[in-house]
């Protein structure tokens, strides 16, 4: 990866993508000779396992413009599968599977809007029906994977009422026309990635699923990058400590390798305990993603994953910025330079990644409605293993919505410690043991703990 990958990312986010006059996007050739050895690894097409263990991989390289195309298609190919008829899924979804990045199609998502955000229900993209079809007009304004051949788009079909309950989901094929890409932005990190705010003129558009159900299609959508968001991130922090770690065991100073200073050893520690906790949440939650896959998943397994993926999305990408920003301590003044490392690079991206598919206020706002509207609460302790102490603050936070929409976000972040706690554990790590102190024991005070620098060194030499 370091010797193929990397080379080619950095130049690609050397040199994004430009919009043409004809209005055409147009990559750097480092872009595709990238994209080719994604596609050719089967990520989209794999299944629930296999492509979160690709998608670690991929992430450890950075978002390198091709992990929200893979993130994004990935949900098209779940929503053709489930809410379309056979032959509009014969149609759209097998370029969608093919391996050969040059003839593959690729899949978007633009929900956002100008006035509307996070808050789909103001969304105003009207879809007006022509026929057999529909046709899309309006602007959205964040639109990654501008590029791609296939869109979902949320649109409101004329005379639908106000709010989410009168949001549909289409499919736009780009190849039909009817749109234009005003300008692509320039971001802060996923620099290779094509991302613009796109004009709607007469898009010619195809319902997924039930008009009534539009808003359940996008979210379904929208479930799939949350939960791909959190492999990413894990991949993210993975090769910060990598970096971090084989820097501090080669570079001397005062005489000493810098691995040997306390509170470096306690950086690498910190950053090595959150990457497997992050990894262990997000595999519990593939494992469901798996299930539900499969048709195994009971009525308890969906209600969990339904808060998991959100809490998880909102723990991980916060951690994921930590994490880098730790590594980047670790190397010093080098861990600024674009080409010493890739941290700067992974520290942009992981800063895109907590924005990306909803703002951690949005998130845990949705986990305690579901909590109330699945009537979760016991779902979710016992599933994380949490506190009877934590279980009795998340019902007040349900049944007093005043007092969770002030404090259930910390206790949304308490849960899923608790589950990253509870797993780690079955694999003996001691990073299950610095996660719990750190994140769940009230008070905690390392200077007052005796075994704290011992628990420093079992877990920076516990990387089995």
């Amino acid at each position: 990866m370091r010797d193929v990958i990397d080379p080619a990312v950095e130049e690609a986010e050397r040199n994004p993508p430009q919009l043409g006059a004809d209005g055409q996007i147009e990559f750097h050739p480092a872009y595709h000779r990238v994209g080719r050895a994604v596609w050719a690894s089967g990520i989209v097409g794999a299944d629930a396992v296999e492509q979160a263990s690709l998608f670690y991989l991929l992430a450890q390289a950075g978002e390198g413009g091709h992990a929200c195309p893979v993130v994004c298609t990935a949900g098209l190919v779940r929503a053709l599968r489930t809410t379309v008829s056979d032959e509009l899924r014969e149609r759209f979804l097998p370029p969608l599977l093919e391996t050969d990045y040059d003839r593959a199609q690729r899949g978007a998502q633009f929900l956002t809007e100008r006035h509307g955000g996070s808050d789909v229900g103001a969304n105003r993209v009207e879809a007006i029906p022509d026929g057999g079809v529909w046709r899309l007009h309006g602007e959205k304004w964040f639109c990654s994977v501008a590029d791609a051949d296939q869109f979902i788009v949320t649109a409101r079909p004329r005379g639908a009422p106000d709010g989410t309950r009168g949001i549909g989901c289409f499919l736009v094929p780009r190849d039909a026309g009817g749109f234009r890409i005003r300008r692509l932005k320039d971001k802060l990190g996923t620099r290779a990635l094509a991302t613009g705010e796109i004009e709607f003129e007469g898009a010619l558009a195809y319902p997924l699923g039930p008009l009534e159900d539009g808003f359940k299609t996008a979210v379904t959508v929208l479930n799939t990058s949350r939960w791909l968001n959190a492999v990413g991130s894990a991949g993210l922090m993975r090769r910060a400590y990598v970096v971090a770690s084989e820097f501090a065991a080669e570079r001397e100073a005062f005489g000493r390798l810098i691995f040997e200073f306390p509170l470096v050893r306690e950086n690498l520690a910190v950053m090595k305990a959150e990457t497997d906790a992050a990894l262990a949440s997000t595999m519990e939650l593939t494992a469901l993603v798996d299930r539900i896959d499969k048709g195994e998943a009971d009525d308890d397994d969906i209600a969990w994953h339904r808060l998991l993926v959100n809490a998880n999305k909102f723990v991980t990408s916060i951690a994921a910025t930590k994490v880098v920003r730790r590594g980047i301590e670790t190397l010093g003044g080098n861990g600024t330079i674009e080409d010493f490392s890739p941290l700067p690079r992974l520290w942009r991206d992981a800063i895109v990644f907590e924005s990306w598919e909803g703002t951690h206020n949005v998130l845990c706002a949705q986990v305690l409605r579901d909590l109330e509207r699945f009537d979760a609460v016991d779902v979710a302790v016992e599933r994380s293993g949490a506190t009877d102490e934590l279980a009795a603050r998340l019902r007040r936070s349900v049944a007093d919505p005043a007092f969770g929409a002030l404090h259930g976000r910390r206790q949304l972040g308490e849960l899923v410690r608790a589950l990253q706690v509870q797993v780690l554990r079955r694999s003996d790590l001691e990073s299950a043991e610095l996660i719990r102190r750190r994140h769940l024991v009230s008070a905690w005070d390392p200077e007052t703990d005796a075994d704290y620098a011992a628990l420093i060194d079992r877990v920076v030499v516990d990387d089995a």
